[in-house]
């Protein structure tokens, strides 16, 4: 069993961000494991632009953006075993892995950062009825055969769910050739960023159906159309409000999951909601030594956002292998509601710390505010419009959280 100092479970945006900012911070003995053949994770398939307006200030490709910290990485000599897959890590931050050149392999590390991503959810998660046949996939399936394998999954296509990938699946179909009849919506929002639905739908005339769902799939072999239907407030589908849509092809896009199969290996305790770790403001998990960031901890909008996250990560799990430490404190997050979560969930030490949320509806005209268990209002700002598919994030400074042991977070108006 060899010992490591730092380990990085994971190659993608969050991997190799976290990988190089751990660099930076002094830490030379570290390794990234990968299992698929290139770095650069989900990146290397978006090849639409729109990344890396806040991390290099200009637009950018997904897989030019990859190349941009696969860069990175190779300047500074990061090691990277890549087609490697993690099997299993212990509580005790002992790692097994495989691949084809050693077979199976232990590693125990001094440090680890979780940086999996996340997977789609599948059609088995969802209650529809009718036939199983061929010409259902996952947007990012589907995006995967188009962008590079040079597959096109159908001609005539229904989309059900608006998060992003199902948004930017609408638009690539379309130029392709495809006829996109209708993205269909559950909820009475889009899950996506709103210069998405400008961008991929109302630039295309792809209209968008919100509160519809897709009840029945039609076809033995391969699909020959959907029926949707208009869904009530409790959103049960209102049987008078079915409509038929011939189609050959039905895409997915009803939400991501962080991958977290190897956290629960190594009993890092999960948030129910954001389905991640529960970590502090260095994105330490409850494991002291492990650390979590980008989606493999909750799902985030933008891809600078989740460098961003990675650079806590990789320079706190820096200061972690170094020994370094802070004034400790111990204050825990909570929400309203309206506030689905907060990442951190907790804050351990005094220092600026920006904490990013999502919020359950949309609301307009109101106002984000933080108070401590002693009802002081420690944070106010005033946000005209929120919505959940737009991620949130405030700063807070030390003294905000000094004396509390807990603080609150709500929405008014």
């Amino acid at each position: 069993m060899k010992n490591i100092d730092l380990v990085i479970i994971g190659g993608g945006p969050a991997g190799m961000s976290a990988a190089v900012a751990a660099y930076d911070a002094g830490v030379r003995d570290l390794l990234i494991l990968e299992r698929d053949s290139h770095l650069g994770g989900i990146l290397q398939q978006c090849i639409h632009n729109g990344f890396g307006l806040h991390r290099f200030g200009e637009e950018l490709t997904g897989p030019e953006y990859a190349y941009r910290y696969e860069a990175m990485v190779k300047e500074r000599g990061i090691p990277a075993k890549l087609n490697t897959m993690v099997l299993d890590i212990s509580p005790e931050k002992v790692i097994t892995a495989t691949n084809t050149e050693e077979g199976v392999f232990q590693l125990r590390a001094k440090a680890i950062i979780l940086a999996m991503g996340c997977r789609e959810r599948s059609k088995g998660a969802l209650n529809i009825a009718g036939t199983r046949p061929a010409g259902i996939y996952s947007a990012g399936t589907a995006q995967k055969f188009v962008n590079m394998k040079g597959y096109m999954p159908g001609k005539d296509v229904v989309i059900l769910g608006s998060g992003d990938i199902g948004l930017i699946m609408a638009r690539r179909m379309t130029l392709e050739g495809a006829k996109v009849h209708a993205v269909c919506e559950l909820m009475p929002y889009s899950g996506g960023l709103a210069r998405n639905i400008e961008q991929c739908l109302h630039d295309f005339g792809i209209p968008l159906k919100l509160s519809h769902t897709v009840v029945e799939i039609h076809g033995k072999e391969r699909v020959t159309g959907v029926t949707i239907a208009k869904v009530d407030e409790r959103r049960r589908p209102i049987p008078e409000t079915r409509e038929y849509i011939p189609c050959d092809t039905l895409l997915l896009s009803v939400g991501l999951i962080p991958e977290n199969e190897l956290s629960k290996t190594a009993k890092v305790p999960l948030d129910r909601v954001t389905n991640g770790a529960v970590v502090d403001q260095d994105r330490q998990t409850e494991i002291p030594g492990v650390f979590a960031c980008g989606n493999v901890l909750h799902v985030h909008d933008l891809v600078d956002f989740v460098s961003e996250e990675a650079d806590i990560a990789g320079k706190s799990a820096a200061d972690y292998v170094k020994g370094l430490d802070a004034d400790a404190v111990n204050v825990a997050l909570h929400t309203d509601g309206k506030v689905r979560y907060t990442v951190p969930q907790r804050i351990t030490k005094k220092k600026d710390v920006t904490v990013f949320f999502r919020v359950s509806d949309v609301f307009r005209n109101v106002t984000v505010k933080v108070t401590d268990n002693a009802g002081n209002v420690v944070y106010s700002r005033k946000k005209l419009k929120v919505a959940p598919g737009e991620m949130e994030s405030i700063t807070l400074k030390p003294d905000a959280f000094a004396d509390a042991t807990d603080l609150y977070f709500e929405l008014e108006g």
